[in-house]
């Protein structure tokens, strides 16, 4: 359930709100890795979220007289210029979202890019090329760093998906900067996924989906310190089942991290956290649309699924015991999909649990990667409270690591 505006803790950042932008340059560290497609000829936007997302923070910038330089990566162009990757596209959609004129720069540092920079008048607004497109942005080059802080006299970090890299727009340039300051995007990730899990309105409950245990283990030792309950889908659910005897077919496992299975449990029960598992499945015996599937018996170790068959979804009981935990939940993160939801057939699961968090009362934190997707896919995304914009920067803050991109920036005080 949407939460009315809620007024930030203080982080120890400073924040873009404080700043005096007033007839400034302030360069923006952007997060506009949109996915493109080919359209008659050329390269079109399927999904602006990313855009849109910054647009707090761009227009409280305008609105305060400030000169935009825009900066951000798109893709994985890997050090070299390739038309396919360029930003473009997204200046032409800025320029809509906006209703301002948005200036597309042909590079992101050199020369002329500086004279396009200076020219800039208060209100408007300059989009660099991508910033991938130089080796030197991903290695966190000095002198990279110096040209990008050229550009501008301010700074602020609006890219929460990249601030767990410590690249020269994200890290690196801070420190030839008068002032880094967060932008809203940032910290309304930071206020959700850090602040307010702290000490979330209890019970605190956790879905944890995707393919690995390996992938999940940190966030999983570190949100057992905060949460009440775990419910557990995707092929991480097989490893468990596995590694408490229950036969997974030919069910993905990894047969490598059973005694760290048995750890976790082990280490949920000494807690007291109730760690529920899937007590059945959709099985099938090939990963297509269109393929037979069928619900499991109660999964145990003399009933489990069938050699040949491979568990994609969590079971009719599974659904319904999970969704009766949710329903007594009073703050809920999501991170990773029950099953194969790409493919209808294997899908309920993952939608019957985004379906149950739109229904409820609770604080519904949706924490980056496919649950975003799933939960986007079933219309459902204007109905959870917060929605991260990071998968692996998401995961890191979940684990309780520290992000580069924030910990360069300038102190609140």
């Amino acid at each position: 359930m949407p939460l009315s505006p809620f007024a930030f803790t203080d982080m120890g950042k400073l924040s873009f709100r404080n700043l005096n932008v007033a007839g400034k340059r302030v360069l923006v560290r952007v997060d506009f890795n949109v996915p493109l497609a080919e359209k008659d000829g050329r390269q079109v936007i399927t999904d602006d979220t990313r855009v849109s997302e910054s647009l707090p923070t761009l227009k409280f910038l305008l609105e305060n007289k400030a000169k935009l330089v825009l900066m951000s990566h798109l893709g994985r162009p890997k050090g070299k210029v390739k038309p396919e990757f360029s930003l473009a596209p997204v200046a032409e959609r800025l320029r809509d979202l906006l209703s301002v004129s948005v200036k597309f720069a042909p590079d992101c540092i050199g020369p002329d890019v500086e004279k396009m920079a200076e020219a800039l008048q208060p209100g408007e607004v300059l989009l660099l090329e991508n910033l991938r497109f130089h080796p030197e942005e991903e290695a966190n080059d000095l002198g990279f760093s110096k040209a990008l802080a050229r550009l501008g006299e301010l700074y602020v970090n609006d890219a929460f998906g990249t601030a767990h890299r410590a690249h020269a727009s994200t890290a690196g340039v801070v420190a030839f900067m008068e002032k880094a300051a967060m932008g809203a995007l940032l910290e309304k990730e930071l206020h959700y996924l850090n602040e307010g899990l702290k000490t979330p309105e209890r019970p605190f409950l956790v879905i944890l989906g995707g393919a690995k245990v390996s992938d999940k283990i940190a966030v999983i030792k570190s949100l057992m310190e905060k949460a009440d309950i775990f419910l557990i889908g995707g092929a991480m659910a097989n490893t468990f089942a596995k590694a408490q005897g229950v036969p997974m077919g030919d069910s993905l496992v990894e047969n490598d991290r059973l005694e760290l299975a048995l750890e976790i449990l082990k280490l949920a029960k000494e807690k007291g956290i109730q760690f529920l598992l899937p007590v059945d499945s959709i099985e099938t015996k090939e990963i297509k649309p269109g393929a037979e599937t069928r619900n499991t018996p109660p999964l145990s170790p003399s009933s489990g699924i069938a050699e040949g068959w491979k568990s994609v979804d969590i079971g009719s009981e599974t659904i319904k015991r999970y969704c009766e935990a949710l329903n007594s939940a009073k703050t809920v993160l999501w991170n990773g999909p029950m099953g194969i939801f790409e493919i209808e057939d294997f899908a309920r699961g993952t939608f019957a649990m985004a379906e149950s968090l739109a229904a409820s009362s609770a604080v519904t934190i949706i924490g980056g990667g496919d649950s975003v997707t799933a939960v986007k896919k079933a219309g459902l995304a204007d109905k959870m409270t917060f929605i991260s914009t990071g998968g692996g920067a998401s995961l890191e803050l979940l684990e309780g690591k520290e992000l580069p991109g924030v910990s360069a920036l300038s102190e609140s005080n």
